[in-house]
């Protein structure tokens, strides 16, 4: 609902303070487990999508395997819904599911919780889709507060993606910190908070 970055960290990646919502838009993946005991097995329906190491589902279950001993592999359908290269979360949402659904399938080896802090290792937002639906979040995304939904669930959202992708990597590395807004992340949070809305001076 707002997304307030305020400074580049040494280790590369941005200081952010954001304030994310879930939505009812999203991929639908099937899992089993695989009989290899090689490699996970990716397939989608959208051309375009990695299906090898470099897609998040697969690094969530080389993540999961490193963190736990297990030495269990899958096989994933991903039934693409959420537009590439929209900031929507997509990719991250499905790393997310992908790491549940591992702990799920091997017996929960992990706590929701380690899977949490887990995420944090293959990307800066994943954490946020173990959190209760909405969350204020800083760092650089990985560090997850729940929050009340400040709007009514019921309120409609309209979404707009224009046809060209924006990859995030991109995205930060062309960003302008001096031109950046000087609203405090706080400041716009309590003010969402208060009126129930989103405004055009809350949504930085």
């Amino acid at each position: 609902l707002f997304l307030r970055i305020t400074a580049k960290r040494p280790d590369g990646f941005h200081e952010l303070a954001s304030l994310f919502h879930a939505i009812d838009l999203g991929d639908v993946i099937k899992f089993s487990i695989s009989p290899s005991t090689k490699r996970d097995s990716l397939t989608t329906n959208v051309p375009g999508v990695p299906v090898d190491e470099s897609n998040l589902i697969i690094k969530a279950f080389a993540l999961y395997r490193k963190k736990t001993g297990s030495n269990q592999f899958y096989w994933v359908h991903l039934d693409k819904k959420v537009p590439m290269g929209a900031g929507l979360g997509g990719g991250s949402g499905n790393a997310a599911t992908a790491l549940w659904a591992a702990n799920e399938l091997s017996g929960r080896l992990a706590t929701e919780e380690q899977l949490r802090e887990w995420a944090g290792e293959i990307g800066s937002d994943i954490s946020f889709f173990f959190s209760t639906g909405c969350a204020y979040c800083t760092g650089r995304g990985e560090i997850v507060r729940d929050v009340p939904p400040p709007i009514a669930l019921s309120k409609p959202f309209l979404l707009v993606k224009p046809v060209e992708e924006c990859p995030t990597k991109d995205i930060y590395k062309n960003f302008v910190l001096a031109e950046a807004s000087q609203a405090s992340p706080e400041g716009l949070l309590a003010a969402i908070q208060a009126t129930g809305k989103v405004a055009p001076d809350t949504c930085i």
